[in-house]
């Protein structure tokens, strides 16, 4: 009997022990849990804050690169609307030039038809005259009107054979080129000597300052004001045209020189006639 209750209680012991035992490893394996729980919310918690942070910086890049392509897109149609502003002013000025190249053509073609035309007609005369047996006296004076249209022809030639600008006017190169111009009668012609430097001059309805000169290279610089704009041209060369406009006639006015010297030039501004604004006398 003794033996008995001796088992039981040792079966009791060993059953009691068997639980504790168990209960502790629950207990360890129930912190490690904790723990490797803990451990890993941190670690979640720094991947978030770090792809957070790169998300952020990502965010940030983008709306920096967005601004500097607004900027440029800007820049870029600013600088379109100057070029298409630009491309407005250089064709119009094109076709101004077009036009007054034009017209000198014809007016060169029209002084060639005149000239032609007079010589079929004094030809004509000369021919009817001979027919009809006029006297020696009559023959003389076709013989002298034929000489004198000659004459004519032959200077109206050499005007042709001036240089011409690219706007197809003659240009002249002395006083006597500025005379046979003139006798064409297509335009006024103001003659100017300027011999002091950086000092504005009266010419005609406008004024002009000499700049500066170099004799050796024939070369000057000249300011020219007109309508109250000033015109700055630096190392141009003798028998060379300055185009300009005054008031609202667009047909051009010129200024050339012709003779360059030590502070001092010579030349003239030409000025169209018939409807022009523009007036030939000079104070």
């Amino acid at each position: 009997m003794t033996e008995e209750i001796n088992q039981t209680t040792e079966s009791n012991r060993t059953g009691s022990g068997l639980t504790w035992a168990a209960v502790a490893v629950l207990g360890v394996v129930a912190i490690v849990g904790l723990v490797m729980a803990r451990s890993a919310s941190t670690q979640a918690t720094d991947i978030q804050q770090a792809f957070d942070g790169k998300v952020k910086a990502m965010q940030q890049d983008f709306n920096t690169q967005l601004t500097a392509l607004q900027q440029h897109e800007a820049a870029t149609d600013a600088a379109n609307v100057g070029l298409q502003s630009d491309l407005s002013v250089v064709t119009k000025r094109l076709r101004l030039t077009q036009g007054d190249l034009k017209k000198a053509r014809e007016e060169a073609e029209n002084i060639r038809t005149e000239d032609q035309q007079k010589i079929e007609e004094v030809n004509g005369t000369m021919t009817s005259a001979l027919a009809t047996k006029a006297s020696t006296d009559d023959v003389k004076g076709v013989d002298g009107k034929v000489d004198g249209v000659r004459t004519d022809l032959s200077g109206t030639q050499n005007d042709l054979k001036m240089a011409r600008s690219e706007l197809g006017t003659l240009i002249a190169r002395n006083h006597e080129d500025i005379d046979s111009l003139r006798r064409l009668g297509e335009r006024d012609y103001i003659e100017f000597t300027i011999d002091t430097k950086n000092k504005p001059q009266k010419v005609g309805s406008f004024v002009v300052e000499l700049r500066g000169t170099n004799v050796t290279k024939k070369r000057y610089n000249v300011s020219l004001i007109v309508d109250d704009a000033r015109i700055e041209r630096k190392n141009l060369p003798i028998n060379e045209p300055i185009f300009f406009h005054q008031g609202n006639d667009r047909r051009p006015l010129e200024l050339v020189v012709n003779t360059v010297a030590k502070d001092k030039v010579t030349g003239y501004i030409s000025v169209p006639k018939a409807g022009g604004t523009q007036s030939a006398a000079s104070d």
